[in-house]
């Protein structure tokens, strides 16, 4: 008897690793994509605990997975009013000591690699060129059209189709993203000497603005500077040698702690705006559903993105395997069922995280020297993100070590 077929609509970060965990559970995952071939747009992702948890469950993924152990996190002011060290912490490292998984950086577009070559390895069809653009259903099967007139019939389909996804909107209509008023620049440096022993995440504080920085390999850190500027639209591409020199020259090649470097031997550098979309109430109808950044996309300054595309992924297929444990062609009440729980899991705690994800850009990029100096008070005393409370609150998800559902 043939296996269920599942389309996937986006071979982005979180395609893949769904196509994964489906195959793994006995269904026939295809992957369409809407790009003409892979891309290697971006700069990085913070793998946290939660999100490491999920991948360890995909046998021998993570072993070909290149990143960067974070082992410190140090906050710095560039106020001159009020410069120099806010705090330091190896929370990361005890974090990785009491539950395994701590966190890790990775290039973006290295990492992309890892995941398409794993499924193709695994035998998953992936397929580039293939823009959803519109879906009918049955009784029992979903037809996606695509831009180029092909058409394809699976079971349920899932958009992983990312900020804009296309699967949102023949679901829903068409919703604009809403720009946040915050815009990243950044790029990939060599690691500086001091920030290679222990491997360390630096947040940098300045007025009316922030940088981040986190290492992606064994050499290379990946860095991001915040602040608050007109809208610029998210293409992922780097700039102009012209304008990344300028960059390179510019005001934060003084900054001090090792930023200036950074800055200076900038490559790939990037410009753009940072966006999240209006809540939703549901993720489907039918027997289409969203997952990742097509239902809940966020700005960055949690690093939950990928890392909550993973926990949906865990709980849907879950879910799939609980109340459809022999993989067999699921009826459009069961997928409902299904689908509602799946939402009842995710939406309030995603809604919730990106809302804080927002207000912590606010917190960081502020305007003014007292202003500023009152941030960096706060900075001080705060609990960092690896504390008991916080690690709780965002990492301690979406399962207790060693207690897996699937």
């Amino acid at each position: 008897m043939p296996k269920t077929k599942v389309i996937i609509a986006g071979a982005g970060i979180a395609g893949p690793v769904l196509a994964l965990f489906l195959q793994a559970k006995d269904y026939d995952p295809i992957i369409y994509e809407r790009t003409d071939h892979p891309t290697v747009h971006g700069l990085s992702l913070a793998l946290q605990t939660n999100g490491l948890r999920v991948l360890s469950l995909l046998p021998g993924l993570l072993d070909k997975v290149e990143g960067g152990k974070i082992e410190q996190l140090i906050q710095y002011s560039t106020l001159p009013e009020d410069s120099g060290e806010l705090s330091r912490s190896d929370g990361p490292a005890q974090v990785q000591a009491k539950y395994g998984f701590g966190m890790m950086g990775v290039n973006r577009a290295a990492f992309h690699h890892t995941l398409l070559q794993h499924a193709s390895e695994k035998g998953i069809p992936i397929v580039f060129g293939h823009q959803l653009v519109s879906f009918g259903e049955t009784a029992d099967s979903v037809t996606a059209e695509f831009a180029n007139g092909k058409k394809d019939t699976a079971s349920f389909l899932v958009g992983c189709d990312g900020l804009h996804s296309n699967t949102r909107e023949c679901l829903f209509g068409r919703q604009e993203p809403i720009f946040t008023g915050l815009v990243q620049t950044g790029g990939l440096s060599e690691t500086p000497t001091e920030l290679l022993t222990p491997r360390t995440a630096i947040n940098m504080y300045g007025d009316g603005t922030h940088m981040i920085s986190y290492p992606v390999n064994s050499h290379q850190t990946s860095w991001a500077i915040t602040t608050q500027e007109a809208e610029a639209k998210e293409s992922w591409r780097a700039a102009d040698e012209a304008a990344q020199e300028a960059f390179r020259r510019g005001t934060y090649s003084k900054w001090p702690f090792g930023a200036g470097q950074m800055v200076e031997t900038g490559t790939k550098i990037v410009k753009y705006g940072l966006y999240d979309r209006p809540e939703l109430q549901s993720w489907h109808k039918g027997r289409v559903v969203l997952l990742g950044d097509a239902a809940h996309p966020t700005s960055p300054h949690l690093g939950q993105g990928a890392n909550q595309a993973f926990e949906d992924i865990y709980h849907l297929v879950r879910l799939l395997s609980r109340h459809n444990p022999d993989a067999a062609g699921p009826s459009t009440e069961l997928l409902g069922k299904i689908f509602r729980e799946y939402e009842g899991l995710r939406i309030e705690r995603t809604a919730s995280l990106v809302k804080q994800a927002r207000s912590q850009g606010d917190v960081r990029v502020v305007n003014g020297i007292e202003a500023c100096k009152k941030r960096n008070d706060v900075l001080r005393t705060q609990d960092d993100m690896f504390s008991e409370g916080r690690y709780y609150q965002i990492q301690a998800y979406p399962f207790e070590i060693g207690q897996s559902e699937i």
